[in-house]
């Protein structure tokens, strides 16, 4: 068996230049069902607020010296009793010998308020220069941590979920984040009664910290019903939730637990089937039952179906590019239809891929669903931002780990975009899997990051400067 070469990172690189949109009306045709796209969205940064200054407690702040006229003739550290001073100097930019800048200083602050629960500082003066005393107060800590009254589940896998060890800080809000996460674990194991309080101190160790549990009984599913269903068969109903009770009904503990979240969740997603279905005003809520012992439950779905709504009228609004009867050629929902969830997201994917045959790669279609007045009618509206239009300026193959291994061309054969021509939205995604499946690459993320198809708009004006 031939050996494969392992080639660490691969990146086809696409520099996409923007393209004049000179049809102010073109026909679209050809194109099938997909995924709908568009781009994705890139988050906003949000910039962290400056430090400005520090107040000290006790005599405000001194008039400062003349900068880069004096010098630091020693800085001194207190307060820390489990950070080792050696290593907080390593963070500070005020050092002996060289010249005393107040920014410095609060920027010095800055980083020891990151380190510590509390820090300032405090100017001394001498003949030579000027001393700076940073004041730091160590965040305390937990010493140990305890669970008390757990049966079903152990200490360590309490331990992985909420979080907390040892050494940890001493934090009001990381506590009770991890009793959150305890109480959700209990939850998602059947124990829907259980409780958990947190205890300060053990004994003699105030620093200790204790989850005192009371897990209560795990309930379990004897059966699940749901009533009100006409449309759709009941066996049909139950295999779109994810709540199962007893497996075949005769092994009632195997995988049965019930989860007040799943349960929850199922009764979403029964609405929406019905709303998939064209029954867009269906309701669907639950109702639980207990046996006398407490831990099985029936759970019951009651359905109100409504009425199944028929398309209306259908508009496209934003297309500036292509005509509205050539999109609307290529929809699979027409006025008079029943309404299908289905068929409305394979015809937005057919808007998205067909404007992205002339380049229009990040089109976005963004459909509604209008109701009218009529008991039964619903209007359809596609929203359409077309975007850019980029065509293909170069292909880049960037190869990392072994590229003597393959040759550019091997790869350049694996792809159907051409320089010099629009970038086909659908050809760019078949040419993507296919250089995944390449077996001549590395595809596992620990080891290398996965090859890659990538599109690197570079616009009309930034061109020469590429």
């Amino acid at each position: 068996m031939p050996t494969r070469p392992v080639l660490a990172n691969l990146a086809i690189l696409i520099v996409a230049c923007l393209a004049p949109v000179t049809a102010a009306n073109a026909q679209m045709a050809g194109g099938g069902g997909g995924p709908g796209g568009g781009m994705p969205d890139m988050g906003a940064f949000n910039d962290k607020p400056a430090f400005r200054d520090v107040v000290q407690e006790r005599g405000g702040i001194k008039p400062r010296p003349k900068e880069s006229d004096v010098v630091i003739v020693d800085v001194r550290i207190t307060g820390n009793t489990n950070t080792p001073t050696d290593v907080i100097y390593q963070k500070l930019q005020t050092r002996k010998d060289r010249f005393y800048e107040f920014e410095t200083v609060l920027a010095d602050i800055r980083r020891l308020h990151e380190m510590f629960e509390f820090a300032t500082y405090e100017l001394t003066e001498h003949p030579g220069g000027i001393a700076v005393h940073f004041k730091v107060r160590e965040r305390p800590t937990i010493s140990n941590v305890v669970y008390h009254g757990n049966y079903a589940i152990n200490n360590r896998d309490l331990k992985n979920r909420s979080g907390i060890n040892a050494g940890d800080p001493l934090n009001e809000f990381s506590l009770e984040s991890a009793r959150r996460r305890l109480v959700d674990y209990y939850r998602e194991e059947g124990f829907n009664q259980a409780t958990v309080a947190i205890v300060h101190g053990v004994k003699d160790d105030p620093s200790a910290v204790l989850f005192r549990i009371n897990e209560g009984p795990k309930e379990r599913i004897r059966e699940i019903r749901i009533e009100g269903n006409s449309i759709v068969t009941e066996a049909r109903l139950k295999s779109v939730i994810e709540s199962r009770g007893p497996m075949m009904g005769v092994l009632r503990y195997l995988n049965n637990k019930a989860d007040f979240a799943k349960i929850d969740k199922d009764a979403e997603t029964l609405q929406g089937y019905y709303h998939n279905l064209g029954y867009l005003t269906a309701s669907v809520g639950r109702r639980i039952e207990y046996d006398a012992t407490g831990k099985w439950m029936t759970v019951t779905y009651v359905v109100e179906e409504g009425i199944r709504y028929q398309v209306n009228d259908i508009k496209i609004v934003g297309n500036q590019y292509i005509e509205t009867d050539s999109l609307m050629e290529r929809l699979s929902l027409r006025p008079g239809d029943p309404f299908s969830g289905t068929l409305l997201r394979k015809d937005v994917a057919e808007i998205v891929y067909g404007y992205g045959s002339f380049g229009f790669i990040y089109a976005e279609v963004k459909p509604q669903t209008v109701m009218r007045d009529e008991r039964d009618q619903v209007d359809l509206v596609y929203t359409i931002q077309e975007g850019d239009r980029w065509k293909i300026r170069n292909i880049n193959i960037n190869i990392d780990g072994e590229p003597h291994l393959m040759k550019d061309t091997t790869l350049l054969n694996q792809i159907d975009l051409v320089e010099g021509e629009y970038i086909d939205r659908r050809t760019l995604e078949l040419n993507r899997m296919r250089i995944e499946r390449l077996a001549l690459l590395e595809v596992n993320p620990a080891i290398a990051e996965p090859p890659d198809i990538r599109v690197i708009p570079v616009k009309q004006a930034d061109q020469n400067d590429y």
